[in-house]
């Protein structure tokens, strides 16, 4: 256990290479004040709990509706989470998450650059197989486009569910307006034509978030 739990002030870095499993919440709250009361309310509860040592970081964030929030959570393995959270006292905080690993980064020029905007891009698959293979032909998409085609993208970091049925792209863009420009671009359309048109692979939508609070250990 440990009790050294500080707030951060930086986004959680979500491409750590000992952060060996994720656990992640997301849920419709409706009310953006209502939902930065939930957000502080779990934080503040899991502040004050002392931590397992797997736990590495725990970061929650708003969208930009106001009306739906999430949980990032970082391990360095996947053990004591779910006992942890379950044994926290308020009940929101021990809703069940998905775990995932993180499978693939694409980083770009901007890696050293504050993340404003925290972009999830989810997609619903059928089996491990067709999570590699969605995550390796948008990747490689990323990677071959031009710069300017994803202008203010800071990195791409792709996430695939333990359980074989999803894979969420977590991408960081340095302003909501950047993402929103990429959105026009012919990289995204080219990303949905192939997500469309895989075999096993359903395109859920995607959501843009801002970190509302972050701890560490």
């Amino acid at each position: 256990m440990t009790d050294s739990v500080a707030e951060q002030t930086t986004t959680p870095d979500i491409a750590r290479p000992d952060a060996r499993a994720v656990f992640v919440s997301h849920w419709y709250v409706g009310d953006p004040d209502r939902a930065r009361s939930v957000l502080d309310e779990v934080t503040d509860a899991w502040r004050r709990a002392p931590w397992p040592e797997e736990v590495l970081t725990f970061s929650c964030y708003l969208s930009v509706e106001g009306d739906t929030v999430m949980t990032y959570t970082q391990c360095s393995g996947a053990t004591t989470y779910r006992r942890f959270v379950g044994a926290l006292p308020v009940a929101v905080a021990r809703r069940e998450p998905v775990e995932y690993r993180l499978h693939r980064s694409v980083v770009t020029e901007l890696a050293a650059e504050p993340p404003g905007a925290l972009v999830t891009a989810m997609f619903d698959v059928d089996g491990p197989e067709r999570q590699r293979f969605i995550v390796d032909s948008i990747a490689r998409r990323l990677e071959e486009a031009p710069a300017d085609e994803h202008a203010g993208m800071i990195g791409s970091h792709f996430h695939l569910s333990v359980d074989g049925t999803r894979v969420t792209n977590f991408a960081e863009w340095t302003t909501d307006e950047a993402h929103v420009a990429f959105l026009e671009g012919g990289t995204r359309h080219g990303n949905l034509r192939v997500t469309e048109q895989t075999p096993g692979v359903r395109p859920i939508g995607f959501r843009r978030y801002h970190l509302h609070r972050s701890l560490g250990s």
